[in-house]
């Protein structure tokens, strides 16, 4: 039994004031993000070296569009790294808080450059319209 591809064209991307909103959001988590680390007194060389290891996903894409989308989707939710940073203070570990939040901070600031998570069409198809 084969299923219809997805057609992130069905659902229209989101335009005017939600899509403001939703950029709005994503800043807010970079921003949040930013200041917590800042707080948190981590190395400025570890932020620098992994704000961009979530885009590594995109090496998924070589396995195809709906295997890539599903890697790229998973390293670019925020339900990683909130249970990351989460379990992370409460056991201790500050270094492991320090990833999660250069991690939320790439998300927040993906979201706010209008990069959202993408359909197995492709990788220009994504939740906040196409890419392009």
């Amino acid at each position: 039994m084969s299923t219809a591809p997805e057609r992130p064209h069905a659902v229209p991307a989101p335009t005017g004031a939600v899509r403001r909103t939703l950029q709005l959001e994503g800043a807010a988590l970079a921003a949040a993000a930013l200041v917590t680390y800042t707080h948190l007194g981590e190395s400025w060389w570890l932020f620098a070296l992994l704000l961009l290891a979530p885009d590594l996903s995109f090496a998924a894409y070589l396995a195809g569009p709906r295997v890539g989308a599903v890697v790229y989707n998973l390293v670019h939710s925020t339900i990683g790294p909130i249970l990351l940073g989460t379990f992370a203070y409460l056991a201790g570990a500050i270094p492991a808080v320090a990833v999660a939040l250069i991690w939320l901070f790439h998300i927040g600031t993906d979201r706010m450059l209008g990069y959202g998570l993408k359909y197995g069409t492709g990788f220009k198809d994504t939740h906040l319209g196409r890419i392009g």
